[in-house]
C-alpha cells in the first residue's frame, strides 16, 4: 500500500509538471521564431531552458516512480534537493537587495520621486552597466510606457497632472524631475525655467518621445523600484512553490526507500 500511495502520487505530480512544460517549451521555441524586439528575443532562451528543464525532471520522476526505475528516482531527488537549496537561496538574496528603497512623496503631488542611490547597490549596478540599460531601454520602448503615458494625460491641465498617481517608471522615465522646476505644458512637453538645479537629469531631458529621460537617473531609479516590487512578489510565489517541493520531495524520498525495499525482496526471492 505504501508503495502504490507514494510512487502514484509521485508519478502523478510529475505527469502534471511535464504537461505543463510543453506550453513553457512551445512559447520558448515561438518567441525565437516569431519574436522581433529585443525583450521577446532576451526570453526565448531562458523560457527554452525552463520547458526543456521541466520536462526532463518531470519524465526522470516519473519513469523513477513508476517503474521503479531506483537510479532514475535517485537522480530526481538529487535534482529536486538542489532546487530547493536555490529557492531558499533566491528568496533571500530578493528579499535582501530589494530591502532597500522607496519613492520619495512630494508636497503637493499625486506621484513620487524616484533617486537610485536610494537602492541596493546590486541593483544600481545592473542598470548603470550601459550595455544593461541599453537593453532596458529597449523594452521600454518597445512597452510604449511613455507613448501611452502621452496619449492618457494629454488633455490633461497642470493642476490635475500634478495630482495624477503615475508608476515609478512613468514618474522616472516620462517626465522631468520635480528639481529642474520645468513648465508644464503637456505630459511629455516642458518648457526649461529659468531656475538652476544640481540634478544632472535636467540637462538630459528631451521633450522628444523618443529620448524623454530614459537617459536620467531618475528613469533607471524607476525601473528598479518597479522591478523590486516585481522581485517581491516573485519572492513570495517563490515560498509557496519551495513549501510544494519540499513535499513532493519528501514523497519522493518515501517512493525512493520503497523502490529500494522492493528491489531488495526481488534479490532475495531470486537468490539460488
Amino acid at each position: 500500500m505504501a508503495f502504490r500511495l507514494s510512487n502514484n502520487l509521485v508519478g502523478i505530480l510529475n505527469f502534471i509538471t511535464f504537461l505543463l512544460s510543453i506550453p513553457i517549451l512551445g512559447a520558448g521555441i515561438w518567441l525565437s521564431r516569431e519574436g522581433v524586439t529585443e525583450c521577446e528575443r532576451f526570453l526565448d532562451k531562458p523560457v527554452i531552458v525552463i520547458g526543456v528543464f521541466l520536462m526532463l525532471v518531470s519524465l526522470a520522476g516519473l519513469i523513477g516512480a513508476c517503474c521503479r526505475v531506483t537510479w532514475l528516482l535517485w537522480l530526481y531527488l538529487v535534482v529536486m534537493f538542489l532546487l530547493i537549496v536555490l529557492g531558499v537561496v533566491f528568496t533571500i538574496f530578493a528579499f535582501a537587495v530589494t530591502n532597500k528603497g522607496a519613492g520619495e512623496a512630494l508636497s503637493g503631488k499625486g506621484y513620487k520621486e524616484y533617486r537610485l542611490g536610494d537602492y541596493s547597490n546590486w541593483l544600481q549596478k545592473r542598470v548603470t552597466s550601459q550595455k544593461n540599460w541599453n537593453k532596458i531601454k529597449s523594452c521600454l520602448a518597445d512597452s510604449k510606457v511613455c507613448t501611452d503615458f502621452h496619449d492618457k494625460y494629454l488633455n490633461t491641465s497642470a493642476s490635475e497632472f500634478y495630482q495624477t498617481h503615475l508608476s515609478s517608471v512613468q514618474s522616472g522615465c516620462c517626465k522631468p524631475s520635480n528639481d529642474c522646476q520645468f513648465m508644464y505644458v503637456g505630459p511629455t512637453n516642458w518648457t526649461r525655467g529659468s531656475a538652476e538645479s544640481n540634478n544632472p537629469d535636467c540637462n538630459l531631458w528631451n521633450n522628444n518621445l523618443n529620448a524623454l529621460c530614459f537617459d536620467c537617473q531618475s528613469c533607471k531609479a524607476g525601473f528598479i523600484d518597479n522591478l523590486r516590487s516585481s522581485w517581491k512578489k516573485v519572492a513570495i510565489v517563490n515560498i509557496v512553490f519551495l513549501i510544494f517541493l519540499i513535499i513532493v520531495y519528501s514523497v519522493g524520498c518515501c517512493a525512493f526507500r520503497n523502490n529500494r525495499r522492493d528491489n531488495y525482496y526481488q534479490q532475495q526471492t531470486w537468490k539460488p
